[in-house]
């Protein structure tokens, strides 16, 4: 297939890309590199530079491609802002580049393109859960823009289902963690972001002396040791999931010239079904990098719920989903092992 892949020069949609094109897709990186870089990219990929929210642009590529014989079978989409903490500051970027821009996609695509989707969601649209772990029934009651931004694509596409016939999956990610490993043990791409933010990433640069200690954001939550509780995911699991979906997508039987109606049946819940609180995870740091990691508390952040944690089984029964790195160390023993290569002198 050929893939339309957009953000597919950041950490995740890199991931994704290679192992397209390892599986033998046609991955077509979209991508503005304001937050991407050309250096994750897998080798020999296309890239095109441009906006998410170009629809004109966005059309005349689906259109150009079909005409010259070589059209797009499916985009997976990823290009987003991602930070909830920054979501609480300033809203209305996440509602404009989230969910704004995304419907400029779909209407290219319902327009020219594809009618076969991929979208990166996100845990942050259940909120503080009721029951734990989550399942995808579960109510959807976001505490960040953030999060919010993500839930409002994912009603527009039941929607564009409903009315239009739009195929797609939406998978919500939980804590994505870990680099991704190469058949022959390498490690060529990982976890960077410009400011960094994520737990591990930034718990990892103290190891490496880059941070004097790794903060913790409030130590008075209702979990055993006051910290936040979280499901994390190794990035190569979240990339097999994405590859499991688009298959299934191609399978989905056509009732009536148009797809099933929505149900449900499309989202997914991607997580290890195992939470690990903020000191649990800087504890694996120190094992695996034998570093003794100072902490330093500071208060809450708003919008960060306690604990999020997911039950994926019916990514498992549905996709045939198999997590392979299901131990913590794991995911972080590969996210060091690709850090130090990165800041190697």
């Amino acid at each position: 297939m050929r893939v339309l892949v957009t953000g597919g020069a950041g950490y995740i949609g890199s991931t994704v890309s290679a192992l397209l094109a390892a599986r033998g897709h046609q991955p077509v990186v979209y991508d503005n590199l304001s937050h991407g870089r050309l250096d994750l990219l897998p080798f020999g990929a296309e890239l095109i530079r441009g906006e998410v929210e170009d629809r004109a642009g966005l059309e005349y590529l689906f259109k150009t491609a079909r005409e010259a014989g070589n059209p797009f079978q499916a985009v997976l989409h990823f290009a987003a802002l991602i930070e909830a903490g920054e979501s609480m500051k300033h809203p209305e970027s996440f509602f404009r580049n989230n969910t704004a821009s995304t419907l400029a996609l779909l209407e290219a695509m319902l327009a020219q393109g594809p009618r076969l989707l991929v979208f990166s969601s996100t845990a942050a649209v259940y909120g503080e859960p009721e029951v734990t772990p989550i399942e995808e029934d579960a109510k959807l009651q976001p505490t960040n823009a953030y999060g919010e931004s993500k839930l409002l694509v994912e009603r527009m596409l039941a929607w564009l289902n409903r009315i239009h016939g739009l195929r797609y999956a939406s998978l919500r990610y939980f804590n994505v963690a870990g680099a991704a490993e190469e058949a022959d043990g390498s490690i060529p791409r990982g976890e960077a972001h410009e400011p960094e933010s994520h737990l591990i990433p930034r718990i990892l640069d103290v190891a490496l002396g880059r941070s004097p200690a790794a903060r913790i954001y409030g130590d008075d939550y209702p979990t055993p040791d006051g910290t936040c509780i979280r499901d994390y995911i190794h990035v190569s699991d979240l990339a097999d999931a994405h590859l499991l979906a688009l298959e299934a997508l191609k399978k989905q039987t056509a009732i009536s010239g148009r797809t099933e109606s929505y149900d449900g049946n499309s989202l997914y819940n991607l997580g290890n079904n195992e939470g690990f609180s903020v000191r649990q995870v800087i504890d694996s740091a120190r094992r695996v990098t034998g570093h003794p990691i100072p902490i330093e508390v500071y208060p809450r952040r708003p919008g960060d719920s306690a604990i999020l944690v997911a039950s994926s089984k019916k990514a498992k029964r549905e996709l045939g989903w198999k997590p392979r790195y299901t131990s913590l160390d794991d995911i972080v023993r590969t996210a060091w092992i690709w850090h130090q290569k990165r800041y190697a002198k």
